[in-house]
Protein backbone atom coordinates (compact mmCIF):
# COMPACT_ATOMS: atom_id res chain seq x y z
CA UNK A 1 0.00 0.00 0.00
CA UNK A 2 1.39 3.31 -1.03
CA UNK A 3 2.27 5.91 1.82
CA UNK A 4 0.59 8.49 0.40
CA UNK A 5 -2.57 6.61 0.95
CA UNK A 6 -1.77 5.55 4.22
CA UNK A 7 -3.26 8.84 6.34
CA UNK A 8 -7.03 7.97 4.99
CA UNK A 9 -6.45 4.21 6.09
CA UNK A 10 -5.15 4.57 9.50
CA UNK A 11 -2.51 3.78 11.35
CA UNK A 12 0.18 1.06 11.47
CA UNK A 13 -0.95 -2.04 13.50
CA UNK A 14 2.20 -3.90 13.56
CA UNK A 15 3.93 -3.68 16.94
CA UNK A 16 6.78 -5.93 18.63
CA UNK A 17 6.99 -9.46 17.75
CA UNK A 18 5.83 -11.63 20.95
CA UNK A 19 8.79 -12.79 23.00
CA UNK A 20 6.60 -15.61 24.85
CA UNK A 21 3.64 -16.09 22.10
CA UNK A 22 2.03 -18.74 24.02
CA UNK A 23 1.31 -16.30 27.13
CA UNK A 24 0.00 -14.17 24.46
CA UNK A 25 -2.67 -16.67 23.24
CA UNK A 26 -3.45 -17.48 27.06
CA UNK A 27 -4.58 -13.71 27.24
CA UNK A 28 -6.60 -13.76 24.27
CA UNK A 29 -8.53 -16.79 25.47
CA UNK A 30 -9.36 -15.41 28.95
CA UNK A 31 -10.24 -12.19 27.53
CA UNK A 32 -12.32 -13.95 24.99
CA UNK A 33 -14.44 -15.60 27.85
CA UNK A 34 -14.95 -12.89 30.07
CA UNK A 35 -16.34 -10.87 27.45
CA UNK A 36 -18.59 -13.50 26.40
CA UNK A 37 -19.60 -15.00 29.94
CA UNK A 38 -20.59 -11.55 30.71
CA UNK A 39 -22.65 -10.79 27.80
CA UNK A 40 -24.78 -13.58 28.76
CA UNK A 41 -24.80 -13.39 32.22
CA UNK A 42 -27.60 -9.93 31.36
CA UNK A 43 -29.77 -12.62 29.29
CA UNK A 44 -29.60 -16.04 31.56
CA UNK A 45 -28.60 -14.76 34.76
CA UNK A 46 -30.69 -11.66 34.61
CA UNK A 47 -33.82 -13.41 36.51
CA UNK A 48 -31.67 -14.10 39.37
CA UNK A 49 -29.69 -10.69 39.54
CA UNK A 50 -33.05 -9.26 39.38
CA UNK A 51 -34.14 -11.41 42.61
CA UNK A 52 -30.67 -10.77 43.92
CA UNK A 53 -30.53 -6.67 43.50
CA UNK A 54 -34.53 -6.71 44.31
CA UNK A 55 -35.04 -4.98 41.15
CA UNK A 56 -38.12 -4.39 38.85
CA UNK A 57 -38.40 -5.48 35.59
CA UNK A 58 -37.38 -2.36 33.82
CA UNK A 59 -35.17 -1.97 36.14
CA UNK A 60 -33.32 -4.97 35.24
CA UNK A 61 -33.68 -4.05 31.73
CA UNK A 62 -31.80 -0.57 31.62
CA UNK A 63 -29.04 -2.49 33.78
CA UNK A 64 -29.09 -5.06 31.04
CA UNK A 65 -28.67 -2.46 28.10
CA UNK A 66 -26.60 -0.23 29.71
CA UNK A 67 -23.86 -2.59 30.08
CA UNK A 68 -24.01 -4.06 26.82
CA UNK A 69 -24.59 -0.66 25.53
CA UNK A 70 -21.07 0.74 27.21
CA UNK A 71 -19.30 -2.26 25.90
CA UNK A 72 -20.66 -1.37 22.30
CA UNK A 73 -19.70 2.25 22.93
CA UNK A 74 -16.11 1.53 23.57
CA UNK A 75 -15.21 -1.51 21.46
CA UNK A 76 -14.68 0.43 18.23
CA UNK A 77 -11.71 2.51 19.40
CA UNK A 78 -9.88 -0.20 21.20
CA UNK A 79 -7.45 -1.00 18.10
CA UNK A 80 -6.62 2.69 18.15
CA UNK A 81 -6.08 2.96 21.66
CA UNK A 82 -3.65 -0.21 21.89
CA UNK A 83 -1.87 1.02 18.12
CA UNK A 84 -1.36 4.57 20.41
CA UNK A 85 -0.78 3.40 23.91
CA UNK A 86 0.28 -0.29 23.42
CA UNK A 87 -1.59 -3.65 24.34
CA UNK A 88 -0.16 -3.86 28.35
CA UNK A 89 -1.66 -0.16 29.07
CA UNK A 90 -4.66 -0.77 27.32
CA UNK A 91 -5.48 -3.98 29.17
CA UNK A 92 -3.20 -4.12 32.28
CA UNK A 93 -4.64 -1.48 34.58
CA UNK A 94 -8.34 -1.82 33.17
CA UNK A 95 -8.09 -5.42 34.06
CA UNK A 96 -7.28 -4.84 37.51
CA UNK A 97 -9.96 -2.14 37.94
CA UNK A 98 -12.68 -4.66 36.29
CA UNK A 99 -11.72 -7.04 39.15
CA UNK A 100 -11.99 -4.54 41.65
CA UNK A 101 -15.58 -3.34 40.45
CA UNK A 102 -16.65 -7.06 40.19
CA UNK A 103 -15.81 -7.56 43.52
CA UNK A 104 -17.83 -4.69 44.82
CA UNK A 105 -21.12 -5.09 42.38
CA UNK A 106 -22.63 -7.75 44.59
CA UNK A 107 -22.31 -5.33 47.81
CA UNK A 108 -24.38 -2.50 46.28
CA UNK A 109 -28.00 -1.93 46.81
CA UNK A 110 -28.47 1.56 45.35
CA UNK A 111 -29.44 1.34 42.09
CA UNK A 112 -28.48 4.64 40.95
CA UNK A 113 -24.97 3.56 42.08
CA UNK A 114 -25.69 -0.42 40.64
CA UNK A 115 -26.35 1.40 37.06
CA UNK A 116 -23.00 3.87 37.44
CA UNK A 117 -20.98 0.73 38.37
CA UNK A 118 -22.78 -1.17 35.41
CA UNK A 119 -21.87 0.90 32.81
CA UNK A 120 -17.94 1.56 34.01
CA UNK A 121 -17.88 -2.24 34.54
CA UNK A 122 -19.30 -2.25 30.66
CA UNK A 123 -16.69 0.41 29.36
CA UNK A 124 -13.84 -2.02 31.01
CA UNK A 125 -14.87 -5.20 29.02
CA UNK A 126 -15.54 -3.85 25.93
CA UNK A 127 -12.09 -3.40 25.94
CA UNK A 128 -11.09 -7.06 26.16
CA UNK A 129 -11.89 -8.61 23.12
CA UNK A 130 -10.85 -5.95 20.85
CA UNK A 131 -7.54 -5.66 22.91
CA UNK A 132 -7.23 -9.49 22.85
CA UNK A 133 -7.97 -9.39 18.63
CA UNK A 134 -5.23 -6.72 18.65
CA UNK A 135 -2.42 -9.08 20.24
CA UNK A 136 -2.70 -11.08 17.27
CA UNK A 137 -1.86 -8.55 14.73
CA UNK A 138 0.12 -6.63 16.68
CA UNK A 139 2.55 -9.02 18.52
CA UNK A 140 2.09 -12.33 17.18
CA UNK A 141 4.23 -14.09 14.16
CA UNK A 142 1.85 -14.63 11.36
CA UNK A 143 2.50 -18.64 11.53
CA UNK A 144 0.60 -17.90 14.84
CA UNK A 145 -2.39 -16.04 13.19
CA UNK A 146 -4.27 -19.10 12.33
CA UNK A 147 -4.88 -20.82 16.08
CA UNK A 148 -4.63 -17.76 17.47
CA UNK A 149 -7.65 -16.51 15.12
CA UNK A 150 -9.70 -19.45 15.62
CA UNK A 151 -9.31 -19.20 19.90
CA UNK A 152 -11.16 -15.79 18.68
CA UNK A 153 -13.49 -16.79 16.87
CA UNK A 154 -14.81 -19.54 18.74
CA UNK A 155 -14.95 -18.10 21.63
CA UNK A 156 -18.62 -17.35 20.61
CA UNK A 157 -20.07 -20.59 20.63
CA UNK A 158 -17.95 -21.92 23.57
CA UNK A 159 -19.23 -19.30 25.41
CA UNK A 160 -23.00 -19.52 24.42
CA UNK A 161 -22.82 -23.45 25.07
CA UNK A 162 -21.51 -23.29 28.37
CA UNK A 163 -22.37 -19.84 30.12
CA UNK A 164 -25.58 -21.50 30.93
CA UNK A 165 -24.56 -24.28 32.53
CA UNK A 166 -21.75 -21.98 34.57
CA UNK A 167 -24.77 -19.24 35.43
CA UNK A 168 -26.99 -22.34 36.99
CA UNK A 169 -23.61 -23.70 38.71
CA UNK A 170 -22.74 -20.47 40.45
CA UNK A 171 -26.39 -19.51 41.62
CA UNK A 172 -27.10 -23.32 42.81
CA UNK A 173 -23.78 -23.88 44.94
CA UNK A 174 -21.72 -20.96 45.27
CA UNK A 175 -23.89 -18.24 44.74
CA UNK A 176 -25.01 -15.46 42.61
CA UNK A 177 -22.10 -12.92 43.72
CA UNK A 178 -19.85 -15.80 41.43
CA UNK A 179 -21.29 -13.94 38.34
CA UNK A 180 -19.01 -11.55 38.90
CA UNK A 181 -16.57 -12.45 41.76
CA UNK A 182 -15.08 -15.20 39.04
CA UNK A 183 -13.87 -11.70 37.14
CA UNK A 184 -12.19 -11.18 40.01
CA UNK A 185 -9.35 -13.89 39.39
CA UNK A 186 -9.78 -14.17 35.75
CA UNK A 187 -9.18 -10.64 34.90
CA UNK A 188 -6.02 -9.97 36.76
CA UNK A 189 -4.66 -13.32 35.60
CA UNK A 190 -5.11 -11.70 31.88
CA UNK A 191 -3.54 -8.63 32.65
CA UNK A 192 -0.48 -10.93 33.66
CA UNK A 193 -0.89 -13.17 30.51
CA UNK A 194 -0.69 -9.44 29.14
CA UNK A 195 2.53 -8.13 30.35
CA UNK A 196 4.23 -11.49 29.78
CA UNK A 197 3.09 -12.54 26.40
CA UNK A 198 3.29 -8.53 25.12
CA UNK A 199 6.69 -6.33 23.96
CA UNK A 200 6.85 -3.29 26.32
CA UNK A 201 5.68 -0.24 23.88
CA UNK A 202 6.14 3.43 24.27
CA UNK A 203 3.11 5.84 23.44
CA UNK A 204 2.99 6.58 19.80
CA UNK A 205 3.20 10.43 20.41
CA UNK A 206 2.91 11.00 16.62
CA UNK A 207 -0.13 9.76 16.24
CA UNK A 208 -1.92 10.84 19.94
CA UNK A 209 -1.64 14.47 18.07
CA UNK A 210 -3.36 13.55 15.31
CA UNK A 211 -6.47 11.82 17.22
CA UNK A 212 -9.32 11.69 15.99
CA UNK A 213 -11.22 11.95 19.20
CA UNK A 214 -14.62 13.24 17.77
CA UNK A 215 -14.70 10.37 15.30
CA UNK A 216 -14.52 7.52 17.99
CA UNK A 217 -17.21 9.54 20.00
CA UNK A 218 -19.38 9.84 17.11
CA UNK A 219 -18.97 6.32 16.28
CA UNK A 220 -19.34 4.85 19.45
CA UNK A 221 -21.86 6.93 21.00
CA UNK A 222 -24.14 6.43 17.35
CA UNK A 223 -23.79 2.73 17.65
CA UNK A 224 -25.05 2.32 21.40
CA UNK A 225 -27.91 5.22 21.02
CA UNK A 226 -29.09 2.98 18.73
CA UNK A 227 -28.66 -0.28 20.26
CA UNK A 228 -30.21 1.22 23.25
CA UNK A 229 -32.94 2.05 21.45
CA UNK A 230 -33.50 -1.19 19.73
CA UNK A 231 -32.83 -3.31 23.31
CA UNK A 232 -35.70 -1.12 24.42
CA UNK A 233 -38.07 -1.11 22.05
CA UNK A 234 -39.53 -4.52 22.74
CA UNK A 235 -40.09 -3.62 26.04
CA UNK A 236 -41.47 0.25 25.65
CA UNK A 237 -43.79 -0.66 22.17
CA UNK A 238 -41.26 0.27 19.64
CA UNK A 239 -43.08 3.90 17.70
CA UNK A 240 -45.41 4.61 20.83
CA UNK A 241 -42.52 5.44 23.02
CA UNK A 242 -40.56 8.97 22.65
CA UNK A 243 -37.79 6.99 24.31
CA UNK A 244 -37.16 4.64 21.46
CA UNK A 245 -37.20 6.83 18.63
CA UNK A 246 -35.49 9.40 20.74
CA UNK A 247 -32.07 7.09 20.62
CA UNK A 248 -32.48 5.87 17.18
CA UNK A 249 -32.76 8.92 15.87
CA UNK A 250 -29.94 10.44 17.58
CA UNK A 251 -28.13 8.00 17.06
CA UNK A 252 -28.41 7.55 13.44
CA UNK A 253 -27.64 11.57 13.16
CA UNK A 254 -24.08 10.52 15.15
CA UNK A 255 -23.51 7.75 13.18
CA UNK A 256 -24.02 10.59 9.95
CA UNK A 257 -22.48 13.01 11.69
CA UNK A 258 -19.42 10.16 11.75
CA UNK A 259 -19.33 9.69 8.37
CA UNK A 260 -18.99 13.23 7.31
CA UNK A 261 -16.11 13.60 10.07
CA UNK A 262 -13.66 10.86 8.49
CA UNK A 263 -14.45 12.55 5.39
CA UNK A 264 -13.53 15.87 6.55
CA UNK A 265 -10.82 15.22 9.46
CA UNK A 266 -6.75 15.03 8.03
CA UNK A 267 -6.26 12.27 10.10
CA UNK A 268 -9.10 10.09 9.98
CA UNK A 269 -9.29 7.04 12.08
CA UNK A 270 -11.25 4.95 10.72
CA UNK A 271 -11.84 5.77 7.37
CA UNK A 272 -15.06 4.62 4.80
CA UNK A 273 -12.80 3.79 2.34
CA UNK A 274 -11.51 1.22 4.31
CA UNK A 275 -14.51 -0.59 3.27
CA UNK A 276 -14.76 -0.26 -1.03
CA UNK A 277 -13.01 -3.55 -1.69
CA UNK A 278 -15.60 -5.57 -2.72
CA UNK A 279 -14.37 -8.60 -0.87
CA UNK A 280 -13.58 -6.68 2.56
CA UNK A 281 -17.84 -5.40 2.13
CA UNK A 282 -18.86 -8.34 2.01
CA UNK A 283 -17.10 -9.60 4.33
CA UNK A 284 -18.37 -7.39 7.12
CA UNK A 285 -22.04 -8.61 5.29
CA UNK A 286 -21.16 -11.99 6.28
CA UNK A 287 -20.00 -11.37 9.31
CA UNK A 288 -23.31 -9.77 9.86
CA UNK A 289 -25.65 -12.51 8.39
CA UNK A 290 -23.47 -15.05 10.68
CA UNK A 291 -24.42 -13.06 14.65
CA UNK A 292 -28.06 -13.51 12.83
CA UNK A 293 -27.81 -16.42 11.46
CA UNK A 294 -26.43 -17.83 14.68
CA UNK A 295 -29.39 -16.66 17.07
CA UNK A 296 -31.16 -19.84 16.82
CA UNK A 297 -28.27 -21.31 18.96
CA UNK A 298 -27.91 -18.03 21.22
CA UNK A 299 -31.88 -17.27 21.38
CA UNK A 300 -34.21 -19.95 19.87
CA UNK A 301 -32.54 -23.44 21.44
CA UNK A 302 -32.02 -21.98 25.42
CA UNK A 303 -35.38 -20.19 25.17
CA UNK A 304 -37.50 -23.10 23.86
CA UNK A 305 -36.31 -24.67 26.34
CA UNK A 306 -36.62 -22.67 28.62
CA UNK A 307 -40.33 -20.95 28.07
CA UNK A 308 -42.19 -24.49 26.58
CA UNK A 309 -39.73 -27.28 28.50
CA UNK A 310 -39.61 -25.00 31.50
CA UNK A 311 -35.94 -25.77 32.12
CA UNK A 312 -33.50 -24.13 34.06
CA UNK A 313 -30.87 -22.68 32.82
CA UNK A 314 -27.98 -25.05 34.33
CA UNK A 315 -30.83 -27.72 32.79
CA UNK A 316 -30.30 -26.55 29.25
CA UNK A 317 -27.06 -25.54 29.67
CA UNK A 318 -26.03 -29.56 29.69
CA UNK A 319 -27.02 -30.18 26.33
CA UNK A 320 -25.24 -27.11 24.78
CA UNK A 321 -21.82 -28.35 26.51
CA UNK A 322 -22.37 -31.54 26.03
CA UNK A 323 -23.41 -31.25 22.02
CA UNK A 324 -22.33 -27.74 21.54
CA UNK A 325 -19.04 -26.61 23.22
CA UNK A 326 -17.33 -30.02 23.73
CA UNK A 327 -17.15 -30.81 20.31
CA UNK A 328 -15.31 -27.38 19.07
CA UNK A 329 -12.08 -29.07 20.82
CA UNK A 330 -12.09 -31.22 18.23
CA UNK A 331 -13.95 -29.09 15.26
CA UNK A 332 -11.39 -26.07 15.94
CA UNK A 333 -8.39 -28.12 14.91
CA UNK A 334 -10.60 -29.30 11.95
CA UNK A 335 -10.99 -25.88 10.70
CA UNK A 336 -7.49 -24.82 10.92
CA UNK A 337 -6.78 -28.11 8.85
CA UNK A 338 -9.02 -26.97 5.95
CA UNK A 339 -8.06 -23.51 5.98
CA UNK A 340 -4.51 -24.70 5.30
CA UNK A 341 -5.76 -26.35 2.57
CA UNK A 342 -8.67 -25.35 1.22
CA UNK A 343 -10.04 -21.82 -0.13
CA UNK A 344 -11.78 -20.16 2.49
CA UNK A 345 -15.21 -19.95 0.81
CA UNK A 346 -15.30 -23.19 0.91
CA UNK A 347 -14.95 -23.89 4.54
CA UNK A 348 -17.63 -20.56 4.57
CA UNK A 349 -19.76 -22.43 2.40
CA UNK A 350 -20.12 -25.28 4.50
CA UNK A 351 -20.13 -23.55 7.79
CA UNK A 352 -23.53 -21.44 6.62
CA UNK A 353 -24.68 -24.84 5.11
CA UNK A 354 -24.94 -26.57 8.85
CA UNK A 355 -26.37 -23.64 10.01
CA UNK A 356 -29.33 -23.83 7.36
CA UNK A 357 -29.89 -27.74 8.18
CA UNK A 358 -30.15 -26.74 11.95
CA UNK A 359 -32.56 -24.14 11.43
CA UNK A 360 -34.72 -25.89 8.18
CA UNK A 361 -34.48 -29.11 10.67
CA UNK A 362 -36.08 -26.19 13.69
CA UNK A 363 -39.04 -25.88 11.52
CA UNK A 364 -40.45 -29.46 12.73
CA UNK A 365 -40.30 -28.68 16.47
CA UNK A 366 -43.79 -29.50 18.87
CA UNK A 367 -44.27 -28.35 22.14
CA UNK A 368 -43.50 -31.82 22.25
CA UNK A 369 -40.08 -31.61 22.07
CA UNK A 370 -37.74 -32.37 25.30
CA UNK A 371 -34.27 -31.45 25.36
CA UNK A 372 -33.06 -34.39 24.04
CA UNK A 373 -34.60 -33.53 20.55
CA UNK A 374 -32.64 -30.83 20.22
CA UNK A 375 -29.01 -32.69 20.31
CA UNK A 376 -28.52 -32.71 16.08
CA UNK A 377 -29.58 -29.47 15.94
CA UNK A 378 -27.04 -27.87 18.45
CA UNK A 379 -24.14 -30.48 16.86
CA UNK A 380 -25.14 -29.07 13.37
CA UNK A 381 -24.92 -25.49 14.66
CA UNK A 382 -21.11 -26.63 16.71
CA UNK A 383 -19.84 -27.13 13.48
CA UNK A 384 -21.54 -24.01 11.81
CA UNK A 385 -20.10 -21.97 14.68
CA UNK A 386 -16.19 -23.46 14.09
CA UNK A 387 -16.65 -23.69 10.34
CA UNK A 388 -17.97 -19.88 9.78
CA UNK A 389 -16.58 -17.11 11.89
CA UNK A 390 -12.79 -18.08 11.64
CA UNK A 391 -12.32 -18.41 7.68
CA UNK A 392 -14.70 -15.13 7.67
CA UNK A 393 -11.78 -13.10 9.85
CA UNK A 394 -9.09 -14.55 7.13
CA UNK A 395 -10.99 -13.54 3.88
CA UNK A 396 -11.17 -10.13 5.40
CA UNK A 397 -6.93 -10.17 6.80
CA UNK A 398 -6.64 -11.83 2.59
CA UNK A 399 -8.02 -9.00 1.43
CA UNK A 400 -6.73 -6.16 2.94
CA UNK A 401 -3.61 -5.07 4.73
CA UNK A 402 -2.78 -6.70 7.73
CA UNK A 403 -0.54 -4.13 9.54
CA UNK A 404 -3.30 -1.14 9.09
CA UNK A 405 -5.68 -3.47 10.94
CA UNK A 406 -6.90 -0.44 13.25
CA UNK A 407 -9.07 0.68 10.36
CA UNK A 408 -11.25 -2.41 9.49
CA UNK A 409 -10.80 -3.14 13.45
CA UNK A 410 -13.47 -0.97 14.08
CA UNK A 411 -16.06 -2.02 11.91
CA UNK A 412 -15.79 -5.59 12.97
CA UNK A 413 -16.39 -5.09 16.24
CA UNK A 414 -19.11 -3.02 15.39
CA UNK A 415 -20.20 -6.27 13.11
CA UNK A 416 -19.52 -8.52 15.94
CA UNK A 417 -21.05 -6.50 18.74
CA UNK A 418 -23.05 -4.77 17.74
CA UNK A 419 -24.81 -6.71 15.17
CA UNK A 420 -25.33 -9.36 17.73
CA UNK A 421 -26.65 -7.76 20.53
CA UNK A 422 -29.09 -5.75 18.21
CA UNK A 423 -29.83 -9.39 16.81
CA UNK A 424 -30.59 -10.64 19.57
CA UNK A 425 -33.10 -7.67 20.53
CA UNK A 426 -34.94 -7.79 17.24
CA UNK A 427 -35.18 -11.45 17.85
CA UNK A 428 -37.25 -10.99 20.70
CA UNK A 429 -39.31 -8.79 18.99
CA UNK A 430 -40.15 -11.36 16.01
CA UNK A 431 -41.17 -13.97 18.96
CA UNK A 432 -42.89 -11.54 20.42
CA UNK A 433 -45.03 -10.26 17.25
CA UNK A 434 -45.22 -13.91 15.83
CA UNK A 435 -46.96 -15.18 19.22
CA UNK A 436 -49.55 -12.44 18.70
CA UNK A 437 -50.59 -13.20 15.47
CA UNK A 438 -50.80 -16.92 15.86
CA UNK A 439 -52.47 -16.59 19.60
CA UNK A 440 -55.27 -14.45 17.21
CA UNK A 441 -55.31 -16.94 14.73
CA UNK A 442 -55.22 -19.86 16.80
CA UNK A 443 -58.38 -17.73 18.99
CA UNK A 444 -60.50 -17.29 15.67
CA UNK A 445 -60.83 -20.71 15.65
CA UNK A 446 -61.76 -21.63 18.65
CA UNK A 447 -65.30 -20.52 18.26
CA UNK A 448 -67.82 -20.06 21.48
CA UNK A 449 -70.21 -24.07 21.28
CA UNK A 450 -67.77 -25.50 18.55
CA UNK A 451 -68.62 -28.68 19.25
CA UNK A 452 -65.01 -29.49 19.82
CA UNK A 453 -64.05 -26.57 22.20
CA UNK A 454 -67.38 -27.74 24.37
CA UNK A 455 -65.71 -31.52 24.18
CA UNK A 456 -62.56 -30.48 24.93
CA UNK A 457 -64.02 -28.07 28.22
CA UNK A 458 -66.12 -30.84 29.46
CA UNK A 459 -63.32 -33.06 29.58
CA UNK A 460 -61.14 -30.46 31.29
CA UNK A 461 -63.59 -29.37 34.25
CA UNK A 462 -64.81 -33.05 34.50
CA UNK A 463 -60.73 -33.45 35.26
CA UNK A 464 -60.72 -30.47 37.96
CA UNK A 465 -63.79 -31.44 39.53
CA UNK A 466 -62.25 -34.10 41.52
CA UNK A 467 -60.37 -31.04 43.16
CA UNK A 468 -63.50 -28.77 43.46
CA UNK A 469 -66.70 -28.32 40.92
CA UNK A 470 -67.37 -24.45 41.19
CA UNK A 471 -63.82 -23.92 40.16
CA UNK A 472 -63.76 -26.79 37.41
CA UNK A 473 -64.95 -24.78 34.55
CA UNK A 474 -63.24 -21.61 35.26
CA UNK A 475 -59.86 -24.03 35.42
CA UNK A 476 -61.16 -25.58 32.59
CA UNK A 477 -61.11 -22.37 30.64
CA UNK A 478 -58.05 -20.89 31.89
CA UNK A 479 -56.35 -24.66 30.28
CA UNK A 480 -57.32 -24.55 27.09
CA UNK A 481 -55.87 -20.64 27.01
CA UNK A 482 -53.10 -21.72 28.63
CA UNK A 483 -52.72 -24.81 25.52
CA UNK A 484 -53.73 -21.63 23.01
CA UNK A 485 -50.89 -19.60 23.99
CA UNK A 486 -48.36 -22.53 24.47
CA UNK A 487 -48.81 -23.68 20.79
CA UNK A 488 -48.85 -19.86 19.46
CA UNK A 489 -44.98 -19.39 20.98
CA UNK A 490 -44.15 -22.82 19.55
CA UNK A 491 -45.29 -21.74 16.11
CA UNK A 492 -43.47 -18.67 16.99
CA UNK A 493 -40.17 -20.65 17.73
CA UNK A 494 -40.71 -22.21 13.72
CA UNK A 495 -41.13 -18.93 12.91
CA UNK A 496 -37.58 -18.07 14.40
CA UNK A 497 -36.23 -20.97 13.03
CA UNK A 498 -37.37 -20.50 9.36
CA UNK A 499 -36.07 -16.83 9.99
CA UNK A 500 -32.43 -17.74 10.53
CA UNK A 501 -32.77 -20.95 7.84
CA UNK A 502 -33.60 -17.75 5.28
CA UNK A 503 -30.50 -15.95 6.88
CA UNK A 504 -28.21 -18.56 6.21
CA UNK A 505 -29.62 -19.15 2.67
CA UNK A 506 -28.99 -15.49 1.86
CA UNK A 507 -25.22 -15.65 3.57
CA UNK A 508 -24.82 -18.53 1.05
CA UNK A 509 -25.57 -16.26 -1.56
CA UNK A 510 -23.78 -13.55 -0.64
CA UNK A 511 -20.62 -15.84 -0.48
CA UNK A 512 -21.03 -16.56 -4.18
CA UNK A 513 -20.59 -12.92 -5.23
CA UNK A 514 -16.72 -13.00 -2.80
CA UNK A 515 -14.31 -13.54 -5.73
CA UNK A 516 -10.60 -15.09 -4.59
CA UNK A 517 -8.12 -13.83 -2.59
CA UNK A 518 -4.53 -12.27 -3.91
CA UNK A 519 -1.37 -14.30 -2.62
CA UNK A 520 -0.36 -14.15 0.78
CA UNK A 521 0.23 -15.94 3.65
CA UNK A 522 -3.19 -17.33 4.15
CA UNK A 523 -3.43 -18.93 0.82
CA UNK A 524 -3.94 -22.69 1.39
CA UNK A 525 -1.87 -24.79 -0.12
CA UNK A 526 -3.94 -27.68 -1.74
CA UNK A 527 -2.95 -31.47 -1.42
CA UNK A 528 -3.04 -35.05 -2.69
CA UNK A 529 -5.47 -35.50 -6.08
CA UNK A 530 -5.48 -31.53 -5.82
CA UNK A 531 -1.80 -31.04 -5.75
CA UNK A 532 -1.08 -33.70 -8.36
CA UNK A 533 -3.60 -31.48 -11.01
CA UNK A 534 -1.81 -27.94 -9.86
CA UNK A 535 1.75 -29.17 -11.05
CA UNK A 536 0.72 -30.70 -14.21
CA UNK A 537 -0.77 -27.94 -14.90
CA UNK A 538 2.79 -25.59 -14.37
CA UNK A 539 1.02 -23.81 -11.61
CA UNK A 540 3.51 -22.89 -8.31
CA UNK A 541 1.95 -23.52 -4.75
CA UNK A 542 2.84 -21.46 -2.13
Amino acid sequence: MADNDDSSRGPLSRGGVASQPLFAVAAVLLGSFLANFDSRLTTVGLPDLRGAFSLSFDEGAWLSTAGIGSQIFIAPAVAWLATVFGLRRVLGIPSLVYAAISLIIPFVHDYPTLLALSVVHGLLLGTFVPATLMIIFRNLPIRWWLPAISIYSIRVGFALDTSSSLVGFYVDHLGWQWLYWQSVVIAPLMGLMVYWGTPNEPVNRALLREADWGGMLLLGAGVSMIYAGLDQGNRLDWLGSGTVMALIAAGAVLFAGFLVNEALVRQPWAHINVLFSRNIGLGLVLILLYTLTSLSNASLVPNFLAAIALLRPEQSGLLLLTYGALPMFVLVPLSIWLLRHFDTRTVVVVGFACFAAANLWGTQLSHDWAREDFVGIVLLQAIGQSLTLLPLIITLLSNSDPSRATSFAAYIQIMRLGGAEIGVALMGTWLRVREQVHSFYLGQNLGVGDVDVVRMLKQLADHFAAHGAGSAQARAVGTLAGFVQREANVLAYIDGFWLCFWLAMAALGVVALITRAPPGPFTPAPFGFARMLLRKCGMSLR
